[in-house]
This record gives C-alpha cells, structure tokens and sequence, in this order.
C-alpha cells in the first residue's frame, strides 16, 4: 500500500482513484496507516457495518472466516469491473501491471 502512495502522481495521470478498502474498523486503519508511516493521499475505507458488504458485492468475501481475500479491482467510470487480482497477504502485482490495465481502459 505505501507504493500506491509513494507512485500516487502515476495513478492521477490516469484520473484514477485509489482507495484502501477492509472489513477492519476505522480506528483499525487509522493504527495500520501509522505502522506503515501513513497514507496521506488516498482514503482508507471501512467495510465494517455490516461487515463484509462491499466484499461480497465483488466476489472477495471468505464466509468461513469472516474477512475478506487480499484483492485489487479496477473499476472504470461506468462502474463496470475491468480487472481483479486476488493475491497472498504480502503480494500483489506491480504498480506498472495496473499502470498498463490503467492506460488500456482509456
């Protein structure tokens, strides 16, 4: 996520919006931010209440565990879900990847 934040002025060339999406609470993003040295320039949603709902709504919800996959998905300005990458805590395709799927949609 700090790269996201750090390569901010790459996602605005293509009049993208990055948002941190989780089913934690907001105190919860608000100590996460902090741990990592903050994330200033993009918001951090709660998926809180009820839990899980916009999780569900694009097929990442884990209902044995209650949370939600570690996932990206770029949505374009029509709403319509262009790109979805399910990955392991730790993992996830490089900003360039995004940047390409970013530029194809224009």
């Amino acid at each position: 996520m700090p790269s996201y934040e750090a390569e901010m002025a790459d996602f605005e060339r293509y009049d993208a919006q990055v948002v941190g999406i989780s089913v934690d609470s907001v105190p919860s993003h608000v100590a996460f931010a902090k741990s990592i040295g903050g994330i200033e320039r993009y918001p951090l949603l709660a998926d809180f209440h009820p839990k899980g709902e916009v999780s569900k709504q694009y097929g990442v919800w884990i209902d044995d565990s209650g949370h939600c996959e570690r996932a990206i998905v770029l949505v374009d300005k029509a709403g319509i879900v262009r790109y979805i990458d399910v990955h392991n805590i730790g993992e996830a395709p490089e900003n360039a990847q995004l940047l390409d799927v970013l530029r194809e949609l224009e």
